[in-house]
């Protein structure tokens, strides 16, 4: 696992335990970073699998909070994985802050389920498409910095047509999408025939919700992911399912049943308000065609 995934599986992993361990020995977040001698943001960051942690330093959260001796080995174990380092580990500074937790979640994932309101979803994107999104968004940074962000955008889509057990991708994206030119008319016009040619691969659903489909739930919760992880050899899920929206100012991941469901609730309800994939495609490829009159 920690080959495709890095350490962002196992940092999540030790984090719900230590968690558990919290709750259980009667400790707010506030109180144990009182005991352990550390942030209340830093114990947040181990619990939400944000950041790697020293065995040194899970002993000594495991004895404060009471664990059994032989649990205690088993998470010291654990937090020696959350060091190991994913292939995107590589581009440094080129990811946004957060961003490589989700990396790693995307890289270990079983399905994702993606609605996209505002742009093409990243993992669909061309060169040219995605250094226009990453200048955009970037306006101050260098011309070499901005080129390793692309990159890194690059990189993520051989998720697509690895050879081991690529993703089920599902994806929503709103109709506004394909018609707001990004780049110019001729970057756009290959930026959809691509879209197009990526939505045939065995892996990939696309629907386009068109205008004519009205108000839809997705259009009150935002862009969103949904993740979902391989089933163990015990039938149950390796990872909880988890929501992923990218925000401008920050990231927001949840994984609590209740919360999931809702999500899951809106993205079914676009689905099946949204063009099927052969319409969609035709539309898409319309569109196309108009950009390069």
């Amino acid at each position: 696992m920690a080959e495709t995934t890095g350490s962002t599986v196992p940092r999540r992993q030790l984090g719900r335990h230590l968690r558990e361990l919290r709750n259980q020995a009667g400790y707010t977040i506030k109180g144990a970073a009182k005991a352990v001698e550390m942030s209340d943001t830093k114990i947040w960051r181990i619990e939400t699998g944000q950041t790697s942690l020293r065995s040194f330093d899970v002993e000594i959260m495991c004895r404060i909070y009471g664990a059994p001796a032989d649990l205690t080995e088993a998470l010291m174990g654990l937090a020696k994985e959350t060091k190991a380092r994913g292939w995107w580990h590589s581009f440094g500074e080129a990811i946004p802050e957060g961003f490589d937790l989700y990396i790693g979640l995307e890289e270990a994932s079983a399905r994702i389920d993606w609605y996209e309101p505002l742009l093409i979803p990243g993992l669909l994107q061309t060169e040219e498409y995605a250094h226009a999104v990453m200048r955009a968004y970037n306006p101050e940074e260098s011309d070499e910095e901005v080129e390793r962000r692309v990159r890194l955008r690059m990189s993520r889509q051989h998720l697509l047509t690895r050879y081991v057990s690529p993703p089920h991708l599902r994806m929503v994206v709103e109709e506004g999408v394909f018609r707001r030119p990004v780049g110019g008319a001729a970057a756009m016009a290959k930026q959809l025939r691509q879209v197009v040619e990526l939505a045939d691969l065995p892996t990939v659903d696309l629907r386009v919700a068109h205008f004519g489909s009205g108000l839809h739930l997705g259009m009150l919760s935002g862009q969103f992911t949904i993740l979902r992880f391989p089933v163990n050899g015990d039938g149950k899920n390796s990872e909880p399912t988890t929501v992923y929206s990218d925000g401008f100012t920050g990231n927001l991941y949840l994984d609590k049943p209740r919360e999931v469901d809702r999500y899951d609730a809106v993205f079914s309800d676009m689905w099946d308000g949204a063009l099927d994939e052969v319409a969609s495609r035709r539309l898409i490829l319309g569109v196309a065609g108009e950009y390069e009159q």
